[in-house]
């Protein structure tokens, strides 16, 4: 499954788009990156960028940005309403998907380092990539701005983390950082009253409201020693928000910006609306989301939802994003499109059509035609699959059984299980017929000289290990399957016992089947320590399937035979 992170790198100019142009224009030169949105602003002269795609590719595209952006952006002469320190003032990362936060970081700081050191700009690591806390607050880092950084640089409290510790007029400085993904959202309410909506607003953010003396509306604002104003905090973590009428839709919305989603989630943001709303005699009648947001964001919040309902999670993305929509209202005010709406589905738009996108006749159809590919491997992977389903449909009925209401909860979590299998063998189908294309493309390689047959070798090896790691993989989580069978034919629904063995059938299948296809692969690869040690895990993996199968198909029969 494919890490993916986002950049959002904001650049000093907002008004001669031909200077935007060109940056955006060094990004499209990185293969696998797209380019999600880019956001000018002339009152600012500030233009925010926003890619996504795999890591690497992400960083490099982001530095191929700065470096342009040093050329052609002139800070010695820029003027605008937002704060800036540099041409390119800010490049955060942040984690999207199968990522963590702590590998985003090593990249940013790759990509920081690679600037200060191949740019000579001054780099700030801020955000979750700062080494000093006190550089953790963008604010710091930018603190007296472009004007302020001959003073700044020659202080040796802010030496810059990379990059040289001089004033540079054209380039100023950058922060480079990671943070957790911001998501804008709408919350709408039946009334058409701001102040009513930033009632809620009040209720809900983090910073809360002002705490006053008396009357909580017309009361003298309490000050601390400082004179600075004390407020009461709203009832969410990282949640930033305020109240405005919207004429083209003619109703108040709470607009609502989620800093860390991960500590507060678009759903439970929902739900506190929906219930300070109800307070104030308003009722929610739906939500919007602006920009894009993580797959993760719709799947947490149909889970969410299902849980409410004591309903089985244990189910496909697609669904869990339809409950998600309908439950938070995402459709209210217009229609709600996933692929333009989800990141991961925004970068699949692009990508070459994938086997496991075919209909089931298509499939089978392409299996037969005089292509070798998909072959064995793919088929086993498909198999794994078809195991991983039928498992995850017993505990799906299971959950749903009139008169098992209290059991909904343990048959969820075994479908949850069957879910998350079945999405690594769907991924392994299309990968192992990669595998088998990287074969012969190393094999098409030229070998005129010496140094071509080399090349040509090289790869056809590296190629070869990787046509026995994919196969490898296939068998060692088809084998995982076998306890979500097992579970269902000891513990599911009698009615569907036999899918469960019909299961256990296709996991048999798919390990003795991938492999077959280990073994033969093996025998191109000069490792043999690594053949060896492979065969003989896999061997294993092999009579553990065969008796986990008898297991099962014994047992099934004692049920039907009851």
């Amino acid at each position: 499954m494919k890490q993916i992170i986002e950049c959002v790198p904001n650049f000093s100019e907002g008004r001669d788009m031909n200077i935007i142009k060109e940056i955006t224009d060094e990004i499209k030169t990185v293969e696998g990156v797209q380019l999600l949105d880019v956001d000018p602003g002339a009152a600012t002269n500030r233009t925010v960028v926003t890619i996504a795609g795999e890591p690497a590719q992400v960083v490099e595209a982001a530095f191929r940005a700065v470096k342009k952006a040093s050329q052609i952006i002139d800070m010695s002469k820029h003027i605008g309403a937002h704060p800036r320190f540099g041409a390119t003032d800010v490049c955060p990362l942040v984690p999207v998907a199968n990522i963590s936060m702590e590998e985003t970081v090593k990249y940013a700081r790759q990509l920081a380092e690679r600037i200060g050191t191949e740019l000579e700009i001054p780099v700030y690591c801020y955000e979750e990539a700062a080494f000093i806390p006190e550089r953790r607050n963008l604010a710091n880092c930018r603190s007296g701005e472009y004007e302020g950084l001959p003073k700044k640089l020659s202080s040796p409290e802010w030496k810059p983390d990379f990059g040289p510790s001089r004033f540079i007029s054209r380039t100023g400085a950058i922060a480079v950082g990671a943070r957790d993904f911001l998501v804008a959202y709408n919350i709408n309410l039946n009334t058409t009253s701001t102040r009513r909506a930033n009632a809620v607003a009040f209720d809900i953010r983090e910073k809360g409201r002002p705490m006053r003396e008396g009357n909580p509306i017309t009361g003298k604002i309490v000050k601390d020693e400082h004179g600075n104003p004390r407020n009461i905090p709203g009832s969410l973590k990282a949640c930033k928000a305020i109240g405005w009428f919207i004429e083209e839709y003619g109703i108040a919305q709470v607009s609502i910006n989620l800093t860390n989603i991960s500590i507060t989630p678009v759903h439970i943001a929902f739900e506190e609306a929906m219930n300070k709303a109800a307070e104030r005699g308003m009722r929610v009648s739906g939500s919007e989301l602006v920009g894009l947001a993580p797959l993760k964001v719709f799947t947490d919040a149909g889970k969410y939802f299902l849980r409410k309902q004591h309903r089985s999670t244990g189910v496909s993305d697609a669904e869990l994003i339809k409950i998600a929509v309908k439950s938070l209202g995402l459709d209210d005010l217009k229609p709600f499109h996933p692929d333009e709406k989800i990141i991961e589905y925004v970068l699949n738009k692009n990508q070459a059509p994938k086997l496991i996108d075919l209909s089931c006749k298509n499939f089978a159809e392409e299996t037969a035609s005089e292509s070798p590919a998909p072959g064995g491997g793919s088929i086993s992977a498909y198999m794994g699959v078809l195991a991983a389903s039928l498992g995850t449909m017993v505990a799906n009925l299971s959950a749903h059984k009139p008169g098992w209401d209290e059991r909904w909860e343990e048959f969820s979590d075994w479908a949850e299980k069957g879910q998350q299998l079945k999405t690594e063998l769907l991924n392994l189908v299309d990968e192992d017929t990669q595998a088998f294309n990287r074969i012969m493309d190393a094999f098409g390689m030229p070998k005129s000289s010496d140094q071509e047959k080399q090349a040509r070798t090289e790869a056809i090896q590296q190629a070869t290990r990787y046509a026995i790691e994919i196969p490898f993989k296939i068998m060692k989580v088809s084998i995982k399957t076998f306890e979500l069978l097992l579970a269902m034919v000891e513990n599911g629904n009698p009615n569907s016992v036999t899918d469960a063995g019909v299961g256990a059938l296709a996991a048999r299948s798919a390990v003795r089947g991938a492999y077959l296809n280990v073994r033969i692969n093996g025998a191109g690869l000069n490792d043999k320590a690594f053949v060896e040690s492979v065969i003989a895990e896999g061997k294993d993996i092999e009579q553990q399937a065969i008796a986990a199968e008898e297991n099962i198909i014994k047992l099934v029969n004692q049920k039907i035979n009851q």
